[in-house]
């Protein structure tokens, strides 16, 4: 099942070209493909860069419940600064993430960095929780979303039975893997088309939102300061709900050995990208809260169908539509990009070698995407998804820190690196320092939910010295692994 590490990190940031026991190789930018194998192509381009990272960010968050950060912040001006302020922070961490992307051009995103900074276990330790755990569990809530307004326009005078919700959710999941398996090129395309429905619907909020202000409407805005203060123990909430909102700014760089000139194209989708979703965040709410008092906001299950209700008529029947293909885009882009955090921690020998394998015909890492099917559908037919999400979202946001830490300490480390694109040392420090100061914050403010999500992390670093280190296994234990 696992394997020792077969392919070695060369000492100037760049890793030899993965080929052990027969397996089909992978892709290293820096070398040619020798004639005859079989390679991940370069077949994202700047516009399909841009398409991974906005289709990606924009989910159901801004169309269903800001009500997060407003809760948890107190006031109407208080949460419109978090979402601009976690915005920024959104920013620098993608600048920091498009220095490592231009320095070392190998796919696979956070566990790439940290390998190269820090070495296995850490590496290791964030696979081995993103497949478990996090990444079925947040596919699993963010279809979840899909199937209930997929649903929505037939069920508009009664209450979507779960089951129905479930059973198409499966479908689109199905769907999305099946769309990631068959061709890079085409579930490209379609996550172009779904970033510009996501583009159409933020834009059918924004629009009617500015002609209530035109008219004058602003009295949700009169005293917006005034309300419930913001605490100490509410601060790292309203921060993991903005952060989560603008989440997906870093998967670019899970792809990277497939972005054509990624020297040049990888920091300009992530600047054009976070600046049209920075921008684009912060008008939605204004428009919300336009139409939209705070109280009400918090009541609401899904506030762009509020919203929409009181200024659009019958067209709101769209909205939910529209969301269903938002929360479809996030899915796609999600899946496209850690299936290959997986294909190359399988390739380092840190998860079976066969999610190393590319199609031979289709050029997709097809066992890298479909690993996720079946732990997916156990998490959304068994799972409490949205505890186990709360558990884990100090575990991304750690690594994350770690990541950019990581850019710190290679800055030292490795001086002579090559780095086309670099940005000033204080936007690093100030993300890294941002993000493992929320994470202690949140073990102070929520103990129980952010401890367990400790522990299920640890449980990383025992199964390194069981699966990786431990070379003598006895003969019952190799059987039990498929050896």
């Amino acid at each position: 099942m696992f394997r020792k590490v077969a392919v070695p990190t060369v000492s100037n940031g760049r890793y030899l070209q993965g080929q052990a026991n027969g397996k089909l190789s992978s892709m290293n930018s820096s070398q040619p493909a020798q004639e005859g194998k079989v390679v991940l192509k370069k077949k994202v381009t700047l516009l399909r860069g841009i398409s991974i990272i906005i289709g990606t960010i924009i989910g159901a968050g801004i169309f269903i419940s800001p009500k997060g950060i407003l809760k948890n912040t107190g006031s109407v001006g208080m949460s419109l600064t978090v979402w601009t302020v976690c915005g920024i922070l959104s920013l620098f961490g993608a600048l920091c993430y498009a220095e490592l992307g231009t320095c070392i051009k190998k796919s696979g995103g956070h566990y790439t960095y940290i390998l190269e900074a820090f070495g296995p276990l850490p590496a290791f330790v964030r696979v081995w929780v993103e497949l478990l755990i996090i990444r079925p569990a947040a596919t699993a809530v963010i279809s979840l979303a899909f199937g209930r307004y997929i649903l929505e326009p037939f069920f508009m005078q009664c209450e979507i039975p779960e089951l129905a919700i479930k059973l198409i959710t499966a479908v689109g999941i199905t769907l999305v893997m099946v769309l990631n398996s068959t061709s890079v090129s085409w579930s490209a395309r379609i996550q172009m088309f779904l970033t510009f429905c996501k583009l159409v619907a933020i834009l059918i909020i924004i629009i009617p939102g500015v002609i209530q202000l035109i008219k004058g409407e602003t009295q949700h805005f009169k005293n917006a300061f005034a309300g419930n203060d913001a605490s100490v123990m509410g601060l790292p909430l309203a921060f993991y709900s903005g952060m989560y909102a603008y989440s997906g700014w870093f998967y670019l760089n899970f792809v990277t050995e497939e972005v054509e000139n990624p020297e040049k194209n990888i920091p300009l989708a992530i600047c054009i990208s976070m600046i049209i979703v920075t921008v684009g965040y912060v008008l939605t709410n204004v428009a919300y809260f336009t139409t939209i008092s705070a109280g009400e906001l918090l009541l609401s299950k899904a506030v762009a169908v509020t919203f929409a209700e009181r200024l659009m008529g019958n067209f709101s029947l769209a909205v939910p539509v529209f969301v269903a293909l938002s929360c479809f885009g996030s899915m796609n882009g999600g899946i496209f990009a850690v299936s290959r955090m997986f294909f190359v921690a399988s390739r380092e020998g840190h998860l079976p070698e066969i999610l190393s394998m590319i199609h031979v015909r289709k050029h997709t890492p097809l066992p890298a995407v479909i690993v996720l099917h079946p732990l997916t559908m156990i998490m959304l037919f068994n799972g409490d998804l949205y505890s186990l999400l709360n558990f884990l979202s100090f575990a991304r946001w750690l690594f994350i820190g770690l990541v950019v830490a990581g850019l710190i300490y290679l800055r030292y480390k490795r001086p002579d690196m090559p780095r086309p694109f670099k940005v000033p040392l204080f936007i690093p420090a100030l993300f890294s320092f941002t993000c493992l100061f929320m994470v202690a914050l949140s073990l102070y403010s929520d103990p129980v939910n952010t401890g367990i999500g400790f522990a299920i992390t640890l449980t990383g670093i025992p199964a390194y010295y069981l699966f990786i280190v431990w070379d003598n296994k006895p003969k019952w234990f190799r059987k039990l692994l498929g050896k």
